[in-house]
C-alpha cells in the first residue's frame, strides 16, 4: 500500500515494530544507511517477531539513492516542525511515508528543499516528539483509513466472530 522510509534509524526495536506494522498492513519497508543496528539483531528480529516473512524490506546507501530509483513518486516527510497536520495531507496508494532517526529526525537541508512536503502529527508544545514506531503506526494507518482501508479485511469479512 505505502512504502515507509526510515532514514538512518537507531533503534532496532523501533525498526522491528515498524517491521511488524508494514507486515499487517502490506506496506514496504525501506531503510536507508547508515543504521544504527545489525540487521541481524535480537530485538531487531524479536520486536518483528514471526512476521519477517510478510515485509518486503529494501535497503538504500542514501536518501538521495531512494529519490533516484523513485524518481516520480510522491513523498511526505514527517517532522515536529512542520506546520501541516498529517490528516490535511491526501495520501494515495504507492506514496512514500518518510521518517528521520530517533535522535535527531529528519536533515533540516532535506525539510528546507521539501516544505510543502512535511506533515506533523499533533501533540502537546511540552512534548517533544513520539516513539518512532508510533508515529509510523499512526500515519500508515491515516493512510489507509482516506483510501477505505483497500486490501486489509473488515470486520464485515470475520464471518468466524459473533461479537
Amino acid at each position: 500500500m505505502f512504502h515507509i522510509v526510515l532514514v538512518e534509524p537507531e533503534i532496532p526495536q523501533n525498526a522491528g515494530n515498524i517491521a511488524r506494522t508494514c507486515a499487517a498492513t502490506g506496506c514496504t519497508l525501506h531503510l536507508v544507511r547508515p543504521l544504527g543496528f545489525e540487521v541481524s539483531d535480537k530485538y531487531l528480529k524479536r520486536a518483528g517477531l514471526d512476521y519477517w516473512h510478510l515485509v518486503n524490506v529494501v535497503y538504500h546507501d542514501s536518501f538521495e539513492e531512494l529519490i533516484r530509483e523513485n524518481p516520480t513518486a510522491k513523498f511526505y516527510y514527517f517532522t515536529t516542525k512542520a506546520r501541516v497536520c498529517y490528516a490535511q495531507a491526501a495520501f494515495r496508494a504507492g506514496d512514500f511515508l518518510v521518517f528521520g532517526k530517533e535522535t535527531k529526525g529528519l536533515p533540516e537541508e532535506l525539510l528546507l528543499a521539501h516544505p510543502n512536503d512535511c506533515v506533523r502529527i499533533p501533540m502537546i508544545e511540552e512534548s517533544r516528539s513520539l516513539n518512532l514506531s508510533n508515529s509510523v503506526a499512526v500515519a500508515v494507518y491515516e493512510g489507509l483509513r482516506q483510501n477505505d482501508f483497500r486490501g486489509l479485511s473488515s470486520l464485515g469479512e470475520l464471518h468466524d466472530h459473533k461479537w
